[in-house]
């Protein structure tokens, strides 16, 4: 008779064992959206304060899809100091400069050839890829980073709207 309870007990742990496996499994393939990709990659941290300061973090978390050319902080560090700071005091002009690094829709490199596209902001951005791929003069150093509602593609220098 230890047996058959042996055998329940065993069968009802492995039973939850199973659940619980499938339930972190679940948990941990699902995509982030944007803001929280970029946060928890670590290299974005200016971009967040400027999407928090410009109020765009709930549009970026929004349903989309959106392809964000993320400035990475390396990027943001080449702007002198006095003009990110100017640049982070002024709501309109920041907000202006983050929407043209936003483009409507999923946009992967593969996809990517000599073309222009049209920015959240209204202005054209470049993109080419001769030498690695380029926005405007800006190059991609990391591509194709999948969330939930996009795609994020790390680029070396900020843009700036005309």
């Amino acid at each position: 008779s230890e047996t058959p309870t042996l055998n329940r007990k065993n069968t009802m742990k492995t039973r939850f064992l199973a659940a619980a496996v499938l339930a972190l499994a679940s948990m941990s393939t699902q995509a982030a959206d944007i803001v929280d990709t970029a946060v928890a990659a670590g290299n974005f941290k200016t971009l967040v304060t400027a999407l928090k300061e410009a109020g765009l973090v709930d549009t970026l978390k929004g349903p989309g899809p959106f392809t964000v050319f993320a400035p990475t902080d390396e990027a943001f560090a080449k702007i002198p100091k006095a003009d990110l700071d100017k640049l982070l005091a002024n709501k309109d002009k920041l907000k202006a400069v983050l929407t043209y690094h936003v483009v409507p829709g999923k946009l992967v490199v593969a996809d990517i050839n000599a073309v222009k596209v049209k920015s959240v902001q209204g202005e054209q951005l470049t993109l080419d890829t001769k030498g690695g791929v380029m926005v405007n003069k800006a190059k991609v150093v990391s591509a194709n980073v999948v969330t939930d509602n996009g795609l994020i593609h790390a680029i070396d220098t900020v843009l700036m709207p005309k």
